[in-house]
């Protein structure tokens, strides 16, 4: 089906863990890879991976959250490489903090990191998809969208709010760009490692089907499958990659945070 070959794709986040993950997964399979995160040193090392690959790569250093830096990121892509189909939203987080400390600035901080940068990125790149034919945006959510852990309420409902924002772009730039999600599970990222220990590991394990945790690889092939024409008459859906977890893996409770 050709995969990715001479498309062009933009990976947030792409310093580390997931979006690295992608990044190179995407590169594998023919497309040239713009990779952007606030930390030049990552996403550099990233674009260099990328280039291992046979394909062409682009660092940019850019804070998703200032709607300028967002906006140079395309005009940089259409400038190295005359197009753009794919978008990957994956800059994202938030850290845990308990209802009764969660105060309007630290809620509204989470959805401008989770939902409005990109809702932002995709409205920006979908002109430029729709000029080369189309195009596929891919948004990193999250498990805690849908399950209950104490102390997530800002980011559990600004990944909330990230899916919801993906089936309705999805109905409205269909036919010709296509708007997935993927909901990710735990995964052994360079963000959750400094909370593991081997006892919160095998913890985290045995609460999940899988009998592991994720790998990033795990997402990044999900992640390719949504941008390739693999899923062509695939939009507007959130897709569960969580080694089948239906109810959170997370034995800490972070709500007194």
């Amino acid at each position: 089906m050709g995969l990715l070959d001479g498309r062009v794709a933009i990976v947030t986040g792409a310093g580390r863990g997931i979006g690295r993950a992608i990044a190179e997964a995407y590169a594998e399979v023919g497309a040239d890879v713009v990779c952007a995160a606030r930390t030049r040193e990552q996403i550099d090392e990233t674009a260099a991976a990328v280039r291992k690959h046979g394909r062409r790569a682009l660092a940019v250093a850019c804070d998703v959250t200032e709607r300028a830096q967002l906006e140079h990121v395309v005009a940089e892509t259409l400038r190295e490489f005359g197009r753009l189909d794919v978008v990957v939203n994956n800059a994202g987080g938030w850290p845990p903090k308990g209802w009764q400390k969660t105060n309007e600035k630290f809620l509204e901080g989470a959805f401008r990191f989770n939902v409005t940068q990109a809702f932002l990125l995709s409205r920006m790149a979908i002109p430029h998809m729709r000029a080369t034919g189309g195009g596929a945006i891919v948004n990193v959510s999250s498990a805690i969208s849908r399950l209950i852990d104490p102390g997530f309420i800002a980011y559990g409902t600004s990944k909330a709010a990230l899916n919801y924002m993906t089936e309705s772009l999805a109905a409205e730039v269909a036919p010709d760009v296509r708007v997935n999600a993927i909901a990710v599970g735990a995964v052994d990222t360079s963000a959750l490692r400094p909370f593991l220990n081997e006892d919160l590991e095998a913890q985290m394990a045995s609460m999940t089907p899988m009998g592991r945790i994720g790998k990033p690889e795990d997402i990044a092939l999900m992640a390719l499958y949504l941008a390739s024409s693999a899923s062509s008459w695939v939009t507007g859906k959130i897709f569960e990659v969580d080694g089948g977890t239906e109810k959170s893996n997370w034995p800490l409770d972070l709500s007194d945070l």
